[in-house]
């Protein structure tokens, strides 16, 4: 059976940054990794859960609102895919640290903390997203679009 892309690329040299994962036609899939892989260092449920939460919704009020495609978790708790549709790379990127400043300075309810509108709404905690959103903002805070591309091994 043909690897999906994701499982083309060596892990072990993937660090927390934004990469792009693929494209097609006009939509591009950004790998934002907030952790490095396979080193134990992962996001608890509640943390991936509540900054899904918060920056799927911003993302989708933000500049590039109409690009966005989907945002969501990567299963294996490192990271999260970001798909958008005819949007320049440098234009996303300042607009996920844009996302991530603004879900740091959020004070209210998590956006989607009601049980009509989450399967499991009571694993929700706008600090831990603050955090996820402060340690990542720190690892992409000089992020460029020459930077978008897997790193290789030696």
């Amino acid at each position: 059976m043909k690897k999906i892309a994701s499982f083309t690329v060596d892990h072990d040299y993937i660090v927390p940054g934004i990469y792009i994962s693929r494209i097609d036609g006009d939509i591009t899939t950004y790998d934002m990794r907030t952790r490095k892989p396979n080193t134990g260092d992962l996001m608890d449920n509640a943390s991936m859960h509540t900054f899904e939460h918060m920056f799927a919704t911003m993302i989708r009020n933000s500049s590039i609102a109409s690009s966005v495609i989907y945002f969501g978790p990567m299963g294996c708790q490192t990271g999260f895919y970001l798909l958008v549709r005819d949007a320049e790379h440098e234009k996303v990127i300042s607009c996920i640290q844009k996302t991530l400043f603004d879900i740091i300075a959020y004070e209210g309810e998590v956006f989607g903390k009601a049980r009509k509108e989450c399967g499991n709404y009571i694993n929700l905690e706008l600090p831990l997203a603050k955090e996820e959103a402060r340690r990542y903002l720190e690892e992409i805070k000089d992020y460029t679009a020459d930077k978008l591309a897997y790193p290789k091994g030696e």
